[in-house]
């Protein structure tokens, strides 16, 4: 018989073995899922500028943050960008001139969020769109320092007197050049930071709103409209898809501060949860807006 201390140092071999082995093989996938995908530092062109300049009220300020998902990477026109799209859709729903600015970068992490808000200068924002997350996933940055710097960001931004409203991690899980099972674990990995993302933007006075099935299910049904040409990014109807969600959110930000709109609920509203069970809601459904309540949190779809 073989001695207890032998039988598991085999064991542990074995196990460190297999550890070893699953590791390379999802390494070996980033490679070859990067490869297909063919991700450049390629910027459509820039679409900073004052949207319904016919409409009689002053512009309203919103500076774009974030990741490719933000810039809208594979775009060749201005107009076709998220930006773009943004400053259109407010100035429509707020029948007001909307000046945009980006500083959106292709390839950021949460962590760059704080030199583009100094790139930023003096703009001074009424609204403020971070989109970020994907790369965070991507570089394997872990979960708690991700959220700690968005909420970090989020703050320095309130503080300043904007509205700021985040667009999550996206699931990544039916990203189409991402092979198993490192699909699996992306799926994973990006839908824990969307909840974690949510709790830190709420908690720095924030509004979080889902992009979950910005590459979930709607996307993969609609896989060859939603995608663009790399099948990683959005197409311009999937970044027009993404939008939607965020005007609204936008809109009401705004008219709740200019009419005052902030109700301390000490036993929670009619509609409120904790912050953690709304977190959970909003990744189980895209568009869902997440903000505080008091000391409660108020689950929206204003899509």
């Amino acid at each position: 018989m073989r001695a207890p201390n032998k039988i598991a140092s085999q064991v542990a071999v074995g196990g460190l073995a297999a550890v070893t082995g699953y590791w390379g093989v999802v390494f070996g996938e980033i490679i070859v899922a990067k490869r297909a995908i063919g991700v450049t530092d390629a910027r459509p062109p820039r679409a900073d500028g004052v949207y319904g300049e016919d409409l009689p009220r002053d512009p309203v300020r919103c500076l774009v943050l974030g990741d490719s998902a933000a810039v809208g990477y594979g775009m060749s026109r201005a107009d076709a960008t998220p930006p773009a799209m943004l400053g259109i859709g407010l100035a429509h729903v707020l029948d007001a001139q909307v000046e945009i600015r980006s500083e959106a970068v292709v390839g950021a992490v949460t962590s760059d969020l704080r030199e583009q808000i100094e790139a930023a200068g003096d703009f001074d924002p009424d609204l403020v769109v971070i989109i970020i997350g994907t790369n965070d996933v991507t570089h394997r940055v872990p979960a708690y320092q991700s959220t700690r710097l968005l909420g970090s960001a989020v703050r320095r931004l309130v503080d300043g007197g904007a509205q700021v409203v985040v667009g999550t991690c996206p699931d990544l899980g039916s990203v189409r050049p991402i092979p198993q099972p490192l699909r699996w674990i992306a799926r994973r990995k990006s839908r824990a930071l969307a909840r974690k993302q949510t709790i830190a933007v709420v908690r720095a006075g924030g509004r979080a709103v889902s992009l979950g099935s910005l590459l979930g299910v709607l996307f993969t049904e609609k896989y060859d409209v939603m995608f663009g040409e790399d099948r990683f990014h959005p197409s311009e109807t999937g970044y027009a898809n993404m939008v939607s969600v965020l005007v609204p959110s936008l809109a009401a930000a705004l008219r709740e501060r200019d009419r005052d709109f902030a109700v301390a609920h000490f036993g929670g509203s009619p509609g409120t949860m904790s912050l953690t069970d709304a977190a959970e809601r909003a990744g189980e459904r895209d568009g869902t807006e997440v903000t505080r309540d008091g000391r409660w949190a108020r689950i929206l779809r204003r899509r």
